[in-house]
C-alpha cells in the first residue's frame, strides 16, 4: 500500500468528487497489490460508474503519456507517491437524453 498524501496535478472536477475519487484511490490500494493496476483502475471506474453514471475512463501507472477529451467538470489527474491516477468522463452516458448530455457539457461553475 501507498501511504502518501495525493497530490492533484490537473483538475476540473468539483471538489466533492475529487475527494471521491482520491478515497476509491486509496480503498483500491488497500484492496490490490501496488503492481496490479489493471484491478486498481477497475475498481474506480466501476465506482465512479456506480456514483455518476457510465463513461467514466481510468488509467493507473507510474509512467504512461495520453492525450484525451473528456466532459467539462469530469476530469482529474493525480499521483500518490509513484502512482499516478488520471480519472475521466467520455462520451454519453447511455441512459441520459442529448439534452442531459448536452447540459453536462454546458454547465460551467464560473457563470
Amino acid at each position: 500500500m501507498l501511504e502518501g498524501k495525493a497530490v492533484v496535478r490537473e483538475s476540473d472536477m468539483p471538489m466533492e468528487m475529487q475527494s471521491r475519487v482520491m478515497e476509491l484511490a486509496y480503498q483500491a490500494l488497500d484492496l490490490h497489490e501496488v503492481s496490479d493496476c489493471q484491478s486498481i483502475a477497475r475498481y474506480i471506474k466501476q465506482k465512479f460508474d456506480e456514483a455518476y453514471g457510465t463513461s467514466w475512463h481510468c488509467v493507473v501507472g507510474k509512467d504512461f503519456g495520453c492525450c484525451i477529451s473528456h466532459l467539462c467538470g469530469t476530469f482529474i489527474f493525480f499521483h500518490v507517491e509513484i502512482m499516478e491516477f488520471l480519472i475521466f468522463k467520455d462520451g454519453k452516458d447511455l441512459n441520459e437524453t442529448k439534452e442531459e448530455a448536452i447540459g453536462v457539457m454546458q454547465k460551467n461553475p464560473e457563470n
